[in-house]
């Protein structure tokens, strides 16, 4: 990945490295291989996730009845 620094502004290209970066998943992916983690592990962190974001998701259709979304 390369960003070019112009007339000599390194912190707006630094940002512009880590925009891209972050767009990218880079870092999620180094730091998801950084340990092996079982599949049953992941299947169960992937149901809890989904659990967290339904229960979210109740709890605003419960406040506000009207948004359907």
């Amino acid at each position: 990945m390369n960003v070019k620094v112009r007339n000599g502004n390194v912190e707006q290209a630094l940002r512009l490295f880590k925009r891209k970066v972050n767009d990218s998943n880079i870092l999620f992916e180094y730091k998801e291989k950084e340990h092996y983690e079982k599949k049953t592990t992941r299947r169960q962190k992937k149901k809890a996730a989904a659990k967290v974001r339904e229960r979210k998701r109740q709890e605003k259709l419960a406040k506000n009845p009207l948004s359907l979304k």
